[in-house]
């Protein structure tokens, strides 16, 4: 839910100061729940409207995440400054109920900065930029779920001491996150080869055959080239939004170099319609 108020524009011309639309997200939390706000930067400053809500974070020493708390009240707004002088500003809301505790704030949901930029300073965002605060987020996101301790169901195959396992699969804003294990109880290092996700289709009629089509990774978090004997290895790869029909599956192929040890993992469609 979005609240639309006149905000100052932090950007300095000659004619002075000019006004602008800017639409505020909103965050919701409770008082029984920490509701952690990742931010790209550290924080220097959070400040919130209203006593029933605190927002608390290091102010010793500057660190990247705050918690925010809320007592039953009317809504009111957080203000935050990064280290680097960018602000974020969002309504806060109490919710009894909460459906989200962590928030990972990329660089662009930034409404300006303290410092007044000249008008005729003011550059273009590029695309480049666009995709470092997407590759940013993706890696913060990646890391939050590889520390989180959870499942979506048991998605494991084995052979010849080697173990493949889907622990996760989460969906978030247009992605799905793939959180996988590769586990090497042979005697032996296990040098991959590739760790490929197709789609494949059952096709009907007399003569049954199926096919298969190779999903492209947006992004790949801790893929490794080798796992030791007896190591495992823990990894992310975030996917484009998709859906199967009863009549497709999801396959996970891991393919050992100079080697044997090949694993096909067969993920049903309620797992991807069903995501975390």
């Amino acid at each position: 839910m979005k609240k639309y108020i006149i905000i100052s524009a932090l950007i300095i011309s000659a004619f002075g100061k000019a006004q602008i639309n800017v639409a505020l997200d909103t965050i919701y939390a409770n008082d029984t729940k920490n509701v952690a706000l990742f931010f790209p930067e550290p924080i220097r400053q959070g400040i919130t409207g209203s006593d029933n809500f605190v927002f608390s974070y290091n102010r010793e020493k500057e660190q990247y995440f705050g918690l925010l708390q809320a007592k039953p009240g009317k809504e009111s707004n957080l203000l935050v400054v990064n280290r680097n002088g960018a602000i974020f500003s969002y309504i806060v809301r109490y919710k009894k109920q909460l459906s989200k505790l962590n928030y990972f704030i990329p660089l662009s949901n930034s409404i300006g900065n303290e410092k007044p930029i000249v008008a005729d300073s003011i550059q273009v965002v590029t695309s480049e930029k666009n995709i470092d605060n997407r590759t940013y987020y993706y890696q913060k996101f990646c890391t939050y779920l590889l520390n989180r301790n959870q499942r979506v169901g048991r998605i494991k195959k084995r052979t010849q001491g080697i173990v493949l396992t889907v622990d996760n699969i989460v969906f978030d804003k247009e992605e799905l996150y793939f959180v996988i294990q590769i586990e090497n109880n042979s005697t032996l290092d296990y040098d991959l080869n590739f760790l490929n996700l197709s789609i494949e289709t059952r096709q009907k009629g007399k003569r049954k055959s199926l096919q298969s089509l190779y999903q492209e990774p947006i992004y790949k978090h801790h893929l490794s080239s080798k796992i030791a004997e007896g190591k495992m290895v823990r990894l992310v790869y975030v996917m484009p939004k998709f859906s199967l029909s009863n009549d497709r599956r999801a396959i996970l192929e891991l393919n050992e170099k100079n080697g044997e040890r090949n694993i096909k993992l067969n993920i049903s469609h309620r797992y991807i319609n069903n995501p975390n």
